[in-house]
């Protein structure tokens, strides 16, 4: 008769788990990667206050006065003026790429009011689709300007109330006045609602079959890799556009976000994303020998597309090393184009770099996949 209890029994039990536990490695490495993954993301790369945003200058004159301005603005550590424009119009393409989040604009005759004492005003535009990434740098305007302009002029000991009377600080926020969150977050949720059931269908399309016991007779039939890849993942694309017509239908008719660009140019971005995103899932089922296995790589993947692509977190805010790891992840610039043709209208030129990375996903995604598919089930 067999006892209730044995610490043997027990012991050889334990062994055996930790045996599997060791042979599988995928799981072993989730349990310990995604903590520090986690861990390293929240402790050094999110930052809601972004300092050293890049801002354009449009100046006629380089004058003194403007001088005192831009160098304050600079001293205030959140903006970085490394483009200058010769116009308003090559300022506005670019904010509408995304290159600049700020447009400073110093009127030609600013020191001549400034002498005169006739209110001279700065115009500062800013990129308001992500209302918190701005609202540091726009809070320090008033008060860092107007005491440049005394130390310019040489009257540090006049009261501010004077500075304010004698210089105006004008703000824009740009394609989001009202400072509304769900315009910064509904569309990227699109691309965040397609990545994850994108890639996790996909990911299970090779491993589900082994599991079910008919990968053999898939490799049996007369097709080619390729054939197999796109009979996987095309139908997939069906599901994808009836995802991007009830998110787009209810960010309109829910949240009120506007549509301000070119549908056609979204929906072109919308088919080369997802079509990037069902190749992932399906490289990753060419990895994983369990459907488990699939959905472990799906979720690795997916935790630093959420952190680092600028969907929870201000992009700006990171530091250098997490911005490059942003920059190979197919979620970083879908969310640029998506926010760019919804809230600024922006046209091709604008976001022919974001879609041109995509494209790239796609063809890398591909021949990876196609390297990876084995003809046998060993």
């Amino acid at each position: 008769m067999t006892s209730v209890f044995s610490f043997a029994r027990l012991g050889a039990l334990l062994i055996k788990e930790f045996i599997q536990m060791r042979r599988d490695r995928i799981t072993f490495a989730m349990m310990l990667g995604v903590p520090l993954m986690q861990l390293v993301l929240f402790g050094y790369a999110i930052n809601n206050d972004p300092k050293n945003l890049p801002a354009v200058l449009v100046a006629t004159s380089s004058d003194q006065y403007t001088r005192a301005m831009v160098s304050a603005l600079q001293t205030t550590g959140y903006y970085r003026f490394d483009h200058v424009a010769q116009s308003a119009a090559q300022a506005e393409f670019l904010m509408a790429r995304g290159d600049v989040a700020f447009v400073v604009t110093i009127p030609a005759d600013f020191a001549q009011r400034v002498e005169r004492g006739n209110q001279p005003q700065i115009l500062i535009e800013a990129d308001a689709t992500d209302p918190a990434a701005a609202s540091g740098a726009i809070s320090t305007l008033g008060t860092v300007a107007n005491q440049a302009l005394l130390r310019a002029r040489g009257m540090q000991a006049t009261a501010a109330e004077t500075a304010k009377e004698q210089l105006q600080v004008v703000v824009h926020q740009r394609y989001n006045p009202e400072a509304a969150s769900q315009y910064n977050i509904v569309p990227g949720l699109l691309g965040v609602i397609l990545q994850m059931t994108m890639v996790m269908m996909t990911s299970i399309a090779l491993t589900r079959e082994t599991e079910r016991g008919t990968m053999e007779n898939l490799l049996a039939m007369p097709s080619s890799p390729l054939e197999i890849m796109l009979g996987k993942v095309l139908p997939y694309l069906v599901v994808g556009a009836v995802q991007v017509v009830v998110v787009l239908a209810a960010a309109k008719l829910l949240f009120a976000v506007p549509f301000m660009g070119s549908l056609s140019l979204l929906l072109t971005a919308v088919l080369i994303f997802v079509l990037a995103l069902v190749l992932l899932g399906y490289t990753i089922s060419t990895i994983a020998r369990t459907q488990m296995q699939a959905l472990q790589l799906t979720f690795f993947f997916f935790l630093p597309s959420i952190m680092l692509s600028g969907f929870m977190f201000p992009y700006r805010g990171m530091p250098e090393w997490a911005q490059l790891l942003g920059e190979v992840l197919p979620l970083t610039h879908f969310l640029r184009i998506i926010r760019a043709v919804m809230l600024k209208a922006a046209e091709l030129p604008a976001v022919a770099t974001e879609i041109g990375w995509l494209v790239v996903f796609v063809a890398l995604f591909a021949g990876v996949a196609l390297v990876r598919f084995r003809r046998t089930l060993d």
